[in-house]
């Protein structure tokens, strides 16, 4: 079960579609593969970059469980949802399947800090006491700002919260400020893994972030950046991490950046099609040609950019 011990790299799987736009499975199975073997700590499915509003209920429950079966590290599942009942339906069901947790976004709708932490109440309630989750923060795309005290009443007040998925935008000082709730004891300790692409993740891990919980095409270079950060080789993790800044500045773009993210991972030999489930964009022949001379430049200093897996 997921715990605040939680660290490493918590990779956000992109869900495969064929071309037609059936859910890809044997591409599901390489890909969790792939994690592995990437050093992943562990695998966060039906995130918003995992298209899972795009999948109806029975798909979303088959994708988790077909990575839970595969996978040989804690599988966190995103379950948010517009109501209640669909949120306890499939918190239940992949959990009974052997999730380690499951994530949790604010909806829009909420506008003052009362209202956020009454709904995370209210979603305890819904989902059982027991079931492990993760506050998902991510203003920038949800609209919702959570204050640092605000998660702070989440955390104290619901016992089974036991990560934040930081990924406020300026949020570095949101990281220092719990972290110094948690020394000043008026807040337990929780796993704060960092999302947003891994776009700060070097600086993150120094503020007090255990890890990364992000989808991004190269996680094996996360994996990389978090281990030396931990071994305090602090040069030798920003210029890893320097290296992919261009690429990854890239593949963050609002809108466009899932695409490409699939495109890499395509390239990588690690899906078997970029395709985007409809509503959904493709990468430009342009955008293609300028994703390549950025992996052709990546793979001077990162090996791994410019070959596929195997």
């Amino acid at each position: 079960m997921l715990d605040a011990s939680a660290s490493g790299v918590y990779v956000i799987a992109p869900t495969p579609f064929h071309d037609d736009g059936r859910v890809d499975e044997r591409s599901i199975d390489r890909m969790t593969d792939f994690f592995l073997s990437a050093g992943c700590t562990g695998i966060t499915v039906l995130g918003m970059m995992g298209e899972a509003p795009k999948l109806d209920a029975e798909e979303a429950l088959s994708v988790a469980s077909q990575v839970i079966r595969r996978a040989t590290v804690p599988v966190v599942v995103g379950v948010s949802a517009p109501g209640f009942a669909a949120m306890r339906s499939l918190a239940r069901g992949v959990m009974d399947r052997g999730a380690a947790g499951v994530m949790i976004a604010p909806p829009s709708s909420l506008k003052t800090d009362d209202q956020i932490v009454t709904y995370y109440a209210n979603a305890v309630e819904a989902i059982g006491a027991d079931v492990p989750f993760v506050v998902q923060d991510y203003p920038l795309s949800i609209g919702v700002v959570m204050t640092p005290g605000v998660i702070r009443r989440i955390v104290q007040d619901n016992p089974s919260a036991v990560m934040l998925k930081h990924e406020d935008w300026p949020g570095l000082e949101k990281i220092t400020t719990l972290r110094g709730f948690e020394a000043d004891g008026s807040m337990r300790h929780i796993s704060i893994l960092c999302g947003n692409g891994g776009m700060f993740l070097d600086f993150e891990t120094e503020r007090g972030a255990d890890g990364a919980m992000t989808g991004y095409a190269f996680p094996d270079m996360l994996v990389d950046v978090v281990r030396l950060a931990r071994a305090g080789e602090r040069d030798e993790a920003h210029d890893l991490f320097d290296a992919h800044l261009p690429y990854m500045r890239y593949e963050q773009q609002p809108g466009a950046g899932l695409a490409v993210r699939k495109y890499v991972l395509q390239r990588r030999g690690i899906i078997a099609s970029s395709a985007l489930r409809k509503p959904g964009g493709s990468v430009s022949a342009k955008a293609r040609a300028e994703v390549d001379y950025l992996l052709e430049r990546l793979a001077r200093h990162d090996p791994r950019a410019g070959r596929p897996i195997g």
